[in-house]
C-alpha cells in the first residue's frame, strides 16, 4: 500500500544512488510502480518531499547526550551522532543542510546543540555561530571522506606523489606517506578536538571577563 513513508524511503534511495537532482515526483512514482498523481495524496510537491527526506534522516540521529556530562563532552557526543547519520546518508545530508526545517525532527538536534552551548556560557549569537561552524566541519569532513572534494584528501596510491619533483615541492615529497594515508575516524576526531579545545578557551576567556 502506498504511504508517505514508502514515498520518502524511495526518495532517499534515489538520492543516495544519484543525488537530489534526480528526484522528481514522476521519478519517485516510477520507482514505486504507481501513477504520479497518487503521490499527491501523501506529499503535495517535490519541495515537501525533500523536507520529508531531511526530517526522516535527522529523526534517525541517535543522541546519547548526558546532561550530567561536561559541556565539552556533550558537544563531542552530539557532533559524532550527527556525523554517524551523515556518514550513513551522505547525499541526503546535503539535502538536510539545504532545507529550512520547522518540524520537531528538524529542530530537535538544533535545540539540543544550542542548549548545550548556552549551558557552556555562550550567548545566543555565539552559540548559533559555533553550531554553524560544527555543521560546516562535519559536512566538509564527510565530503572529503566520500570523495566529493579531493583537495587535501588522501592521495590515491596510483597517483604518484613519488613523481613530484622534490626540489620544487620539498614538503609534499617529505610528507608523501602521510598525504597518501588517511584514517577517517582519526582525522575527524582530530579536527573535532581542535574545535572543542578552541571553544573551551573562548568560554574561559568570556568567564574571566565577566568575573
Amino acid at each position: 500500500m502506498l504511504s508517505r513513508d514508502r514515498i520518502v524511503a524511495a526518495a532517499i534511495a534515489v538520492i543516495e544512488r544519484e543525488g537530489a537532482d534526480a528526484v522528481s515526483m514522476r521519478r519517485i512514482a516510477a520507482e514505486l510502480g504507481v501513477g504520479v498523481m497518487s503521490l499527491y495524496n501523501h506529499v503535495p510537491n517535490k519541495s515537501a518531499l525533500l523536507d520529508a527526506v531531511a526530517e526522516t534522516v535527522l529523526s534517525q540521529i541517535e543522541f546519547t547526550d548526558d546532561p550530567a556530562a561536561h559541556w565539552t563532552q556533550r558537544v563531542r557526543m552530539q557532533a559524532r551522532a550527527f556525523r554517524q547519520i551523515a556518514h550513513h546518508f551522505p547525499r541526503c545530508t546535503m539535502v538536510v543542510v539545504s532545507r529550512q526545517l520547522r518540524s520537531t525532527a528538524g529542530l530537535l538536534p538544533v535545540e539540543r546543540a544550542l542548549a548545550t552551548l548556552r549551558d557552556a556560557g555562550f550567548d545566543g549569537r555565539e552559540a548559533v555561530q559555533m553550531l554553524r561552524v560544527f555543521i560546516a566541519y562535519i559536512v566538509g569532513s564527510l565530503l572529503r571522506e566520500v570523495g566529493v572534494t579531493p583537495t587535501f584528501a588522501p592521495v590515491r596510491p596510483d597517483i604518484a606523489v613519488a613523481e613530484v619533483d622534490p626540489a620544487l615541492f620539498p614538503m609534499v615529497s617529505a610528507f608523501a606517506p602521510d598525504l597518501m594515508a588517511c584514517d577517517h575516524e582519526e582525522e575527524f576526531d582530530f579536527g573535532l578536538e581542535l574545535l572543542v579545545q578552541t571553544m573551551a578557551v573562548r568560554a574561559e576567556q568570556a568567564a574571566g571577563h565577566e568575573g
